[in-house]
């Protein structure tokens, strides 16, 4: 009852407001639209950040890199090893005030101000950002700053001829450029002269066609109480939706924050809504239901210091003792149950023969190598988080205890709403306190490197790897990503990237995946190009409307 008064009386708080134009219901606000300095939270302003502008490359579908506001480039090596890419810049795309042309210096503007912002290790590749970097955890004067800034691998050779140097070569940077919005350019002729202060002001307060914008789309207003986006067409973009007949742009478009919004698009409220619950996808099925495949893989880690999993044959034998297809059998419309942490859409994800290597399934061979192993005589500990989710938590988690069980090992489940603190939380002893846990890992960029970053040694991967062995598994691992970053030949990088998966999930099993997940959403037959992409953000740079007009609802 309670539902459908907030929907039928339209309160803020529901999310529905009886503005003209499109409503596609988000999971989160964005927590600021400045973004050269962004924030950890970055992925709730992906939506936003895509709509509205553009990097100097792009995806295609089959996820090779290709131009976008560079129209091509250049790459050399230094004698002294450093990677350098000559840009040259379309001189056509101007930003949405159509007035202001981009130029090389909206780079260098705003990849200086991202190497002061809250997300500033991000751009560590670039040639002298250490140094900048190392000057500001020390508190150096701003002069100095200055100056290093401005000795940075980031120059305007002209107004539409970019340079930037890399400490070393890099593969994975040109796919970086077209997703990562830290790399965006801004508006340098517009921030000219601002105080820092005033920078702020000018993204995180729409007004007056302001903040400028590359993309389809520009921000008019961002109403934080009433947890809303709206956006506007953007004319003067050089990046326009493809029209197919009787179709055209959506000349207003609301992002807004609702927990009913399945309700409010039952009710003809909203236009597109995320499917975020396990449960609900197990019912009838929409005819309007739709599926995204992520770049992402879910898996499950091992605390490889606490014993009985501080032995690579025990977790071995675990990965083994999985059947993956059973564990994900029923639980969504449909699932890619995988051994393998590379989706297989991504560019140099693993060989059949590779795939093939590694542990899978293989119940008897499990059985007898956990057999008399010391330690499993206690319950092991599997935490994973608590809510409701896209990806059905509770029910893989019990799945996996009974799997284990059929070999042996018992299992207690801890849902945790601390899931973060839970699994960094040390023991008294020692060692992080859970013997495994459940998550997910999804790509930022179209490129193996993203999924290695996060059990590097400074990756957040809370696992003790970097421990095992007097830390030599460790530093082979990182000597293979670094070749594998740097190797100009596609088929030999990939080479080094499944030596380095071969590592990770075999070797040392520090990790075992189990399934690449996929998004489901809603969205009106009069929609056409909104989606999510293969990273999980809202896309919306090919909306566009067709048949009934949504607008006028």
């Amino acid at each position: 009852m309670l539902v459908l008064v907030l929907v039928a009386g339209g309160c803020g708080r529901c999310g529905f407001q009886p503005d003209p134009g499109v409503k596609v219901v988000v999971p989160a606000m964005p927590t600021t639209l400045d973004w050269s300095y962004s924030d950890p939270h970055s992925w709730a302003n992906y939506p936003v950040m895509l709509a509205t502008q553009r990097g100097l490359t792009t995806l295609a579908p089959d996820h090779s890199v290709q131009p976008a506001l560079a129209e091509h480039w250049e790459r050399s090596l230094t004698s002294n090893g450093q990677e350098v890419y000559t840009f040259h810049l379309r001189q056509d795309v101007r930003w949405s005030d159509g007035v202001t042309p981009l130029t090389a210096q909206d780079f260098v503007t705003g990849w200086h101000r991202a190497l002061q912002g809250r997300e500033r290790g991000e751009l560590t590749d670039l040639a002298g950002a250490d140094e900048v970097l190392a000057l500001q955890e020390k508190g150096a004067p701003r002069e100095q700053l200055e100056a290093a800034l401005a000795r940075t691998g980031i120059e305007a050779l002209g107004p539409h001829i970019l340079r930037v140097t890399l400490t070393r070569p890099r593969n994975y940077f040109l796919a970086r450029l077209a997703n990562v919005y830290l790399f965006f350019p801004t508006p340098s002729a517009v921030l000219a002269g601002k105080s820092e202060e005033a920078v702020r002001d000018y993204f995180d307060r729409p007004r007056d066609g302001h903040p400028l914008a590359l993309g389809p789309y520009r921000v008019e207003s961002w109403d934080r109480a009433g947890e809303r986006v709206r956006l506007v067409h953007n004319p003067h973009s050089a990046f326009q939706p493809p029209l197919g007949p009787g179709e055209r742009p959506a000349p207003v478009l609301t992002l807004l924050k609702s927990e009913i919004g399945p309700a409010l698009y039952e009710r003809g409220r909203v236009d597109f809504v995320f499917v975020d619950s396990a449960v609900a996808l197990q019912g009838r099925r929409p005819d309007d239901l739709q599926r995204e495949p992520l770049l992402s893989t879910y898996f499950l880690a091992f605390n490889t210091e606490r014993p009985p999993l501080d032995r690579p044959e025990v977790r071995r034998a675990l990965a083994r003792a999985i059947d993956r297809e059973a564990l994900m059998a029923g639980l969504l419309p449909a699932a890619r149950p995988s051994h393998v942490l590379l989706p297989p859409e991504l560019p140099g994800a693993a060989s059949p023969e590779e795939a093939a290597r590694l542990p899978h399934f293989d119940p008897q061979r499990a059985r007898a190598e956990l057999a008399g192993a010391p330690g499993l005589d206690r319950p092991l500990r599997l935490v994973y988080r608590s809510g409701d989710s896209f990806v059905p938590e509770v029910a893989i988690a019990e799945r996996l205890a009974a799997q284990l069980a059929a070999v042996g090992v018992k299992v207690t489940l801890d849902a945790r709403s601390d899931f973060s603190a839970e699994v960094a939380r040390r023991s008294a002893e020692g060692p992080r306190a859970y013997d495994m846990y459940l998550r997910r890992l999804g790509a930022d960029y179209a490129h193996p490197n993203t999924f290695f970053t996060l059990f590097e040694r400074n990756g957040l991967h809370q696992t003790g790897w970097e421990t095992q062995q007097g830390g030599e598994p460790m530093d082979r691992f990182e000597r293979l990503l670094d070749a594998a970053d740097a190797e100009p030949d596609e088929a030999r990088s990939r080479a080094l990237y499944g030596q380095a998966q071969a590592v990770l999930l075999d070797e040392m099993a520090v990790i075992t995946p189990l399934y690449h997940p996929d998004r489901y959403f809603r969205t009106r037959a009069s929609l056409h190009g909104v989606d999510v992409d293969p990273f999980n953000f809202l896309s919306l740079r090919e909306l566009r409307l067709g048949g009934t007009p949504a607008e006028v609802r």
